[in-house]
């Protein structure tokens, strides 16, 4: 009788199924796992990126626009915890595309994931180096200082990932930590102690909230597609696949705990602070842009606005440490099949089993876009496309996983993560609600721009993603790259 595999065997028999070796350090535990999807979809980030923008669309009953956005962004968790079960290897949406739909899908596909991804990290880095500053000067920052902190934020993160699996699971726990205190905590005492309205005010449309043809449709539509907004990352989980034991088991588990648990930590904030904080007409006015930190400081005191500022700022680091990992896991997963332009140096894996090259390539490209943050507009179209480009790069894994359902050629391997006789209701409404949310994000909205806007910035999802679609088509009927790429063969090298 044959001795049952070790857990690490039969991960890196795995591996050896689909193409690959173990190059990477598998280092990760579910707990771990989920740590690294909870920071990077963020409560404390996603709170921050929503609340005003839902507020001044839909009035205080803009909260109940997130418990709807959490379930209908869940289908889409779903979808991806089969395939990351299936799957379970860096590169996420580009493997299983790859296997699905063939490998030009696969590199459009990887190539519109790297550039939404960059976007992504460079809008938190940017963002959280308005909480650096504030928090050593107690000053908003001005546009070069916020840009320098940006950049500081990025060679932080990129310190700790270059040293290894290890330092990074005790910064995200440290982010967990911050998480927790800054949403759990905070929003329950606001909840519990300090709330100034009744709950009829959660159920309130006020007349600042109409849309800009008068009708609260069309406010509650902007709602929906900010709503969006705070339920990206959460596939950070199937990029360290090859890091995490167990990954058929934990990583399908890690997906779907840090969509849930982060979607009910953005609603507990939501409310209590809706509830909390007396201006309800200067938030719903846009005249607030932050409402969290003024509601915390009324509750507690001036004091409190200092700690406040620096578990704010500690969950911001962890995001960006998050954000990185996953970004150079994915260039990684790429890179190995030559698929990238200098994919040779960037698929080398150091002594610390880490792809240093790749991380070091994604933290200069990020940094290269927070030059953007020097202009307004510029950065505000950066921040639109990078929500924008995700829900198309959803739509489009998706869409392939529904096509194999529908053609037959879907086969749930023994062992992995299953919806079952559910699977093709799932995956169909998925689909459906990823059509309409890439539509609705990209939608051109005036409300979402800052007052006096250029039209493009309006515009800017779909341009950025346009102009972005063409030249990754060109390139890839050009130098054809996807014929780089080996037909499942064991890199030896």
């Amino acid at each position: 009788m044959t001795a049952p595999l070790s857990r690490s065997n039969a991960d890196e028999n795995l591996l050896h199924s689909q193409g690959y070796s173990q190059e990477l350090h598998r280092g990760l535990s579910l707990w771990s796992s989920f740590s690294v999807g909870f920071a990077t979809v963020s409560p404390v980030v996603g709170i921050y990126s929503v609340m005003s923008l839902g507020a001044m669309s839909a009035g205080p009953s803009w909260v109940w626009i997130v418990p709807l956005c959490l379930a209908l962004q869940l289908l889409v968790a779903l979808v991806y915890a089969e395939l990351a079960s299936q799957y379970p290897l860096a590169g996420g949406c580009y493997q299983w595309v790859k296997r699905l739909a063939g490998d030009r899908w696969a590199w459009f596909t990887g190539f519109m994931y790297l550039a939404s991804a960059l976007a992504s990290l460079t809008t938190v880095a940017y963002l959280g180096g308005f909480w650096l500053w504030l928090f050593f000067t107690g000053e908003p920052p001005s546009a070069n200082a916020q840009v320098f902190c940006g950049a500081v934020l990025l060679l932080v993160g990129l310190g700790v990932n270059l040293f290894g699996i290890n330092p990074l699971k005790y910064f995200v726990n440290a982010g967990i930590v911050a998480e927790a205190i800054a949403s759990i905590g905070i929003g329950v005492l606001l909840l519990l102690f300090f709330r100034n309205h009744s709950l009829s005010l959660l159920f309130e449309g006020l007349p600042a909230t109409e849309g800009a043809d008068g009708s609260y449709f069309s406010g509650f539509l902007t709602a929906m597609a900010v709503g969006g907004w705070a339920f990206l990352g959460f596939d950070a989980c199937s990029q360290v696949s090859e890091e995490t034991a167990d990954a058929r088991t934990s990583t399908p588990r890690a997906i779907l705990r840090s969509m849930i648990l982060v979607g009910l930590t953005v609603m507990l904030t939501a409310f209590a602070v809706t509830l909390s904080y007396t201006n309800t007409a200067g938030m719903v006015s846009g005249q607030i842009i932050d409402p969290v930190t003024p509601a915390v400081v009324d509750a507690f005191g001036a004091w409190s606005e200092r700690p406040f500022v620096g578990i704010v700022l500690v969950a911001f680091i962890a995001c960006v440490v998050s954000v990185q990992t996953y970004i150079g896991r994915a260039v990684f997963g790429m890179a190995r099949d030559s698929i990238l332009p200098a994919s040779a140096l960037l698929r080398q894996v150091d002594k610390r089993k880490v792809p240093f090259a790749a991380m070091v390539f994604s933290t200069l490209f990020a940094s290269f876009g927070l030059a953007l943050g020097l202009n307004a507009t510029a950065v505000g179209t950066l921040i639109a496309f990078g929500s924008g480009g995700f829900f198309v790069v959803f739509l489009i894994v998706v869409s392939c996983a529904l096509l194999a359902r529908l053609s037959g050629r879907w086969k749930a391997e023994p062992g992995t993560f299953s919806l079952g006789r559910w699977g093709l209701l799932v995956n169909l409404a998925a689909f459906f609600w990823l059509v309409f949310e890439s539509i609705n994000v990209a939608w051109p909205r005036e409300s979402l721009a800052p007052p006096g806007a250029p039209w493009f910035q309006v515009w800017a999802v779909i341009l950025v993603f346009s102009v972005l679609a063409v030249l990754g088509l060109i390139y890839m009927f050009w130098a054809k790259p996807y014929l780089r790429s080996p037909v499942l063969q064991l890199r030896t090298e």
